[in-house]
């Protein structure tokens, strides 16, 4: 192969951007990159998963604060 794994950080956002960006992280796990995802911890689709190391951060509002804002 051409590349070799590596390390890979990701901060994605919220949305239909993040259900298309855990494909693609799922599909490099499988390569052998090692992914760890930040979020905030009001996060609302984005979740932890056996093909990352998900990691926090704390923000001054709480998720059901950002889930109304969305609706």
């Amino acid at each position: 192969s051409p590349a070799t794994a590596g390390k890979l950080l990701v901060i994605p956002m919220e949305g239909s951007h993040w259900l298309s960006m855990k494909e693609v992280l799922a599909e490099l796990s499988k390569r052998g990159h090692e992914v760890v995802v930040i979020a905030p911890d009001s996060k609302t689709l984005i979740d932890s998963s056996g093909i990352y190391e998900l990691k926090t951060y704390p923000v001054p509002f709480k998720k059901e604060v950002m889930e109304e804002l969305m609706r």
